[in-house]
């Protein structure tokens, strides 16, 4: 541990003081942590005009545009002239944004009111129709597509049209899939020259259900969720494409693997003639990239396949290039270890744009550049960079440390560039990407002056296995002396799609933590294995055995912070939500000596109980590993519990079903071992608003008065 302790060491000297100072201040309450907005970062919001070199932003009671390469400024439209124009008595500007540099938008009460710049005319005005999963055509056009109960409508602007009339409500179409994995958010794909629609359709028959019950019935009424638990049926998924001129359907011949399938990543070809499928097998180690007919549903051909034996998690649809539409950028992290970019035509992969040992993410394009944001600085670093697509030379576009969040002008000539830093709020520059060329337009007060908070230190420590460096955050208690001996408590997440530190404003701090540190608490965080930005090796050392490679990461981290003489060993918790509440079970039942206290939210107890889509990709199935469902439930390890346990649950939680808890709880009794129980009657997979801040007071009181 000594190595563990230097390198830590040095990572602290670099972390910056901050905040005013720790005396006579206001201290953070449970509302405070839930409900005060003020102490959020002012934002600023801008944004390109079209495909022009020049931005936007509202002073006032003005919509102003800006010249990025003169700076030269003018009004485009005004509160009153809006008013005026659609007869309305707004008291503020409503949400807009731009369709061209002559054309702005704004979205308000059931209408889309397109106004013309020039001429201070309203050119055009559509109803927003009222349903679910509302999509709006690609490109301009009053033509959106919606769902009502299980089938998919077209509205053309006057009527609306069923495309799907199923009878059978286990049929589902228009809706999201595979419960949001794979980077799914939604059912609905208009092509881009708004002539199809493709859909997906699932049919949930053979899946499972689980009763949630809702007590503001009279007597209480119990709903059914479909629910398809790891290894048993899942859904069947299949891709409608619906043409829109001749009201007709037809479905993509999609025959590879098994029915229980995934299909992600839709992506139509520029000329709407050709749609993309990500098509995965169901134990998820196996894809295939296929191109079908948008006319006719036919399989074209296969463009490329990947293999894993841990895992294979397609992310993100293709992105085709403007000046070659016959070549697309392809995303993914199973090729060379990291998320990166490939450049790819319908002949498979030309070549590696994004070459560094770091995690990417498209961003934007132009006539030559591919413009990406990257980790390569640093993990808890987010920065521009652009690769030129024919000599793949690599340029870094930011400087200042911490989390960029830019936007490219359509040219690619400059962009805005919003970040923030552990001490710095929300700062935006205009930048040319020259590097010639940059002009702050707004800087962020300090929200948090006058509410004690305290010094955050990121910093470093060594992963169990020793081949990783481990980003933490860490607050010492107000008026903290080296002398004296602290309470510490460990807040963690742990599981996969996470990062918790970051090299934004605050360390990405959850106020919580904030509060708990002015009352006296030493607060820890850490991202162990297993979660995010960091590599494929990083993020798959989890695989078939969730919750050990991040327990054994938390306790080297622990190991190393109980050793400084501050930190009072007999007197430590730890608390998490949902994998948090997962891992914080598993750390005191599998290292039961190390903690006292504990607050469990929303917790898995054994993945058997969880869903197929994620469960089954990061454990495989019951059947093919019983030996690591069997290491990592918690029920047999209830009765190892020696310290003073709180779980809180949604009651109508659809996520991490109550089967979880319950059984959990049950475990607990059977073995005499007393636990705590609160649950929140109305509450689903999260607890929000007043609920919230009843759930902050509990938790706080919890490890009040037992650590």
């Amino acid at each position: 541990m000594k190595q563990i302790f230097l390198i830590v060491a040095a990572a602290l000297l670099l972390a910056t003081p901050a905040f005013a100072q720790e005396n006579s201040q206001r201290m953070l309450t449970p509302e405070d942590v839930v409900l005060n907005r003020e102490l959020r970062p002012q934002s600023f919001r801008v944004q390109w005009i079209g495909e022009s070199d020049c931005y936007a932003t509202t002073e006032g009671d003005m919509i102003v545009s800006y010249d990025a390469a003169s700076g030269k400024s003018s009004t485009l439209l005004t509160l009153s002239e809006l008013n005026s124009i659609l007869g309305s008595e707004y008291r503020q500007l409503p949400y807009y944004y731009f369709d061209s540099e002559q054309n702005i938008i704004f979205q308000v009460r059931g209408y889309i009111y397109t106004i013309n710049l020039d001429s201070k005319q309203l050119v055009a005005t559509y109803d927003i129709p009222r349903g679910d999963n509302l999509t709006r055509q690609s490109g301009k056009g009053g033509m959106f597509a919606y769902t009502k109960e299980n089938n998919l409508y077209l509205f053309d602007g006057k009527k609306s049209v069923a495309i799907t009339t199923e009878s059978d409500t286990n049929i589902v179409s228009g809706q999201s899939v595979s419960r949001n994995e794979f980077g799914i958010d939604g059912g609905i794909f208009f092509s881009p020259d708004a002539s199809k629609i493709a859909f997906y359709q699932k049919d949930e028959s053979a899946v499972g259900t689980f009763p949630l019950l809702d007590i503001n019935s009279r007597t209480g009424t119990l709903r059914e969720i479909k629910y398809p638990m790891n290894g048993m049926p899942s859904e069947k998924v299949r891709l409608g494409i619906y043409d829109i001129a001749s009201a007709k359907s037809v479905y993509a011949d999609v025959t590879d693997f098994d029915a229980e399938r995934y299909l992600t990543c839709i992506t139509f070809s520029p000329d709407s003639r050709k749609i993309y499928i990500q098509v995965l097998d169901r134990t998820q180690n196996d894809m295939r990239l296929n191109i079908y007919d948008a006319e006719s549903g036919a399989y074209i051909k296969t463009v490329l396949e990947e293999h894993n034996d841990k895992f294979v998690e397609p992310y993100a649809p293709l992105v085709f290039l403007d000046e070659k539409p016959e070549q697309f950028i392809y995303a993914t992290d199973n090729r060379d270890g990291y998320k990166s970019l490939y450049l790819c035509d319908d002949n498979g992969i030309i070549k590696r744009l994004t070459t560094c040992d770091a995690d990417v993410a498209y961003l934007a394009q132009d006539k030559k550049h591919i413009y990406y944001t990257s980790a390569e600085v640093s993990p808890i670093d987010n920065h521009l960079f652009r690769v030129n697509i024919s000599s793949g030379k690599a340029t870094r576009l930011t400087s200042e440390e911490g989390w960029h969040s830019p936007q490219v002008s359509h040219s690619g000539r400059y962009f805005l560039d919003t970040y923030s830093s552990l001490n710095v709020p929300n700062v935006v520059y205009v930048k040319a990407t020259s590097g010639k060329q940059q002009s702050e337009l707004f800087r962020a007060a300090d929200p948090t002056v006058g509410y004690n908070y305290l010094p955050i230190e990121l910093g470093t420590v060594k992963s169990a296995d020793g081949k990783f460096d481990n980003y933490y955050r860490l607050i010492k208690p107000a008026n903290f002396d080296a002398t004296k001996r602290y309470p510490v408590i460990v807040y963690v997440y742990g599981g996969p799609h996470s990062q918790m530190v970051t090299n934004s404003y605050l360390g990405q701090l959850r106020r919580w933590e904030m509060l708990m540190a002015q009352r006296g608490y030493v607060v820890f965080v850490m991202d162990n294995r297993g979660t995010s930005n960091r590599g494929a090796e990083y993020e798959k050392a989890i695989h078939r055995r969730c919750g050990v490679a991040e327990m054994e990461d938390q306790i080297a981290a622990l190991d190393w912070l109980l050793s400084h003489e501050w930190c009072d060993r007999e007197r430590v918790g730890v608390h998490g939500w949902s994998y948090g509440g997962f891992m914080t079970i598993s750390l005191m039942t599998t290292y039961p000596d190390y903690f006292k206290v504990g607050v469990a939210g929303g917790p898995v107890i054994d993945w058997k109980w969880y869903e197929v889509m994620y469960g089954e990709r990061y454990m495989d199935s019951t059947h093919d590993n019983p030996e690591g469902f069997a290491a990592t439930s918690l029920i047999p390890k209830a009765k190892n519990l020696k310290g003073k346990l709180l779980i809180c649950q949604g009651a109508v939680d659809n996520v991490v079903v109550w089967q979880h808890s319950l059984s959990f709880v049950q475990e607990c009794i059977s073995h005499h071992v007393q636990v705590d129980y609160f649950p929140y009657p109305v509450a689903e997979h999260n607890v929000f608003g007043p609920d919230a801040v009843h759930l902050y007071q509990k938790i706080t009181d919890y490890f009040v008065d037992n650590l």
